[in-house]
């Protein structure tokens, strides 16, 4: 099955640790990918922009509604993402559980919904 992982951080904090230490949480990152791409559970991950970069797009009575920002306020803002295939839950988790910025954050994790029609993605020659 196949499983995203959200993860969540507050931006303040993040904003706070030193370069090194996020140079560090990039590289174990990088690292765990690997390590699950070996065991073939590797799908795709990559870091996002600061919300700041962020735009949200609502479409109301046939009027496209584009706003500066990400769609809501929390403590807690999307930072990137792990998209997996595991053979359950608790083997997400395990997998969640390893991510670095579930140390300083919360890691969101939701099972893909599989629809058939939609195109496989095609790796770039």
């Amino acid at each position: 099955m196949k499983y995203i992982l959200l993860v969540h951080h507050n931006e303040q904090v993040l904003g706070k640790l030193s370069e090194t230490e996020l140079q560090q949480m990039r590289q174990e990152s990088v690292q765990l990918a690997n390590q699950i791409n070996s065991s073939g559970q590797y799908l795709d991950a990559s870091p996002l922009h600061p919300t700041s970069t962020a735009n949200s797009v609502r479409v109301r009575d046939g009027k496209r509604i584009v706003t500066d920002g990400p769609f809501a306020e929390t403590r807690e803002q999307l930072g990137g993402y792990f998209l997996i295939d595991a053979k359950d839950l608790d083997e997400a988790i395990g997998i969640a559980a390893r991510i670095p910025g579930a140390r300083i954050g919360t890691i969101e994790i939701r099972p893909l919904m599989e629809l058939p029609d939609l195109p496989n993605r095609q790796p770039k020659s």
